[in-house]
C-alpha cells in the first residue's frame, strides 16, 4: 500500500527521505485517479525499501497541491533529495513509472 501523506508528516516522509519517492496527487471523485490507484499500490510494494511510493489527497491538503503547482490530477511528483526530480500528469503506464523510478535509485 502506499504510504498517505498530509501536511503534518510531508516534509519527514519526502523531503528528509533518504530513498527516492513517488507521490501521487489524487482526489477520491477523479476516474483518471481511481484507474492509476492498483498501480500506485503495486509500485508501493515493488519498490519497498528502495523508494517509496505515496499518495496526497489534494482535496485534504490543499496547501501541499498548491505548493507544488498542481493544476490537473493525477500528478505524480518523483523527489530525490528533498527535490523535484520529474513529473508525469496523467494516467500513466506502470512501465514509464518504474522506468523513472530506476533512474533515481
Amino acid at each position: 500500500m502506499a504510504l498517505e501523506l498530509n501536511e503534518s508528516n510531508f516534509a519527514a516522509e519526502v523531503l528528509q527521505s533518504s530513498q527516492p519517492v513517488l507521490v501521487d496527487f489524487w482526489a477520491p471523485w477523479c476516474g483518471p485517479c481511481r484507474t492509476m490507484a492498483p498501480v500506485i499500490d503495486e509500485l508501493a510494494s515493488e519498490y519497498a525499501g528502495k523508494a517509496k511510493v505515496a499518495k496526497v489527497n489534494v482535496d485534504n491538503n490543499q496547501g501541499l497541491a498548491r505548493q507544488y503547482g498542481i493544476m490537473s490530477i493525477p500528478s505524480l511528483l518523483f523527489f530525490k533529495d528533498g527535490k523535484v526530480a520529474g513529473q508525469v500528469v496523467g494516467v500513466t503506464a506502470k512501465s514509464v513509472l518504474a522506468k523513472k523510478l530506476d533512474e533515481l535509485l
